[in-house]
This record gives structure tokens, sequence and C-alpha cells, in this order.
């Protein structure tokens, strides 16, 4: 029942970052260079050389990022050169990712690139796999003292 939901929840918020307006954009023929942080829904047509922090996220086609990214939710259409940590990342056909990629959810569509280590974290799983490996090597212990 708690994957269900979780499930429910990956979905919630991300039509709430669906739904929400857009309040920044980076236009095409706009180059940024040093640290970006922000709130809401922000959309990068252009350029971005340096760390990323904030909400809901969108890399348009024209877009590039060289630097990491750390936001709750990421919609990838153009081009990523480091690493990115995001509670949900959608790697769309003209996305093109070079770097670690961490996320509790990801969706990738045929045509998309991504070239790097992919770290899927659920905690939930994660700790449930940890007690039972800790059972299990308890026993082993016992035996063989």
């Amino acid at each position: 029942m708690a994957m269900f939901n979780k499930k429910d929840s990956f979905e919630q918020a991300s039509e709430k970052a669906d739904k929400e307006a857009i309040s920044s954009i980076i236009d095409s023929r706009m180059v940024v260079k040093g640290e970006l942080t922000f709130e809401g829904k922000a959309r990068i047509d252009g350029t971005i050389e340096g760390n990323i922090k904030g909400e809901h996220l969108i890399l348009s086609e024209s877009g590039t990022i060289t630097g990491n990214i750390q936001v709750a939710t990421f919609v990838c259409h153009g081009t990523v050169e480091g690493n990115i940590k995001s509670d949900m990342i959608t790697a769309r056909k003209t996305c093109k990712i070079h770097g670690l990629i961490e996320s509790n959810s990801l969706s990738v569509e045929p045509g998309a690139s991504l070239d790097g280590e992919v770290k899927i974290a659920n905690k939930d799983l994660h700790l449930v796999s940890e007690k039972k490996s800790a059972d299990i090597k308890q026993p082993q212990k016992t035996a063989k003292s």
C-alpha cells in the first residue's frame, strides 16, 4: 500500500509542477555565468554556466547548462553537462545529459541521450533492504561463533 501512496504523491507533485505558471525565463539570447537560485517554476532557453538550485526547472531544446542542478522537478529538452539531483526528472527525446543523475523518479523518452551514472533512490525500499540484510547477517554471525 505504501508504494501506491508514494506513486500518488509523485503524480500529485508532477501535476502541481505542470500547472504552476512559469515565473522566470532565461531567454535563448542570454548567457548567465554564476550561481542561479530561484523559487517557483523557471524555464531556461539560453545558456547557464554555473550551479542551479530551485523548485521546478524546464530546460528547453535551445537551453544549455554547464554545472550541477538541484531542483524538485526537472524537465529536460536541452543539454546538461553536470550532475543532477531532483525528486522527479523527465528526459525528453531531444535531451542530452552528461553526468550523475540522482532521483526518486526518472522518465526517459526514446531518443534522449544519457551519459553517466544513474541512481534511483527510494528511501523506503532502501531502509527495508538494510533491515532485511541486517536480519540475514545476524543469524550467520551466531552460527559461525
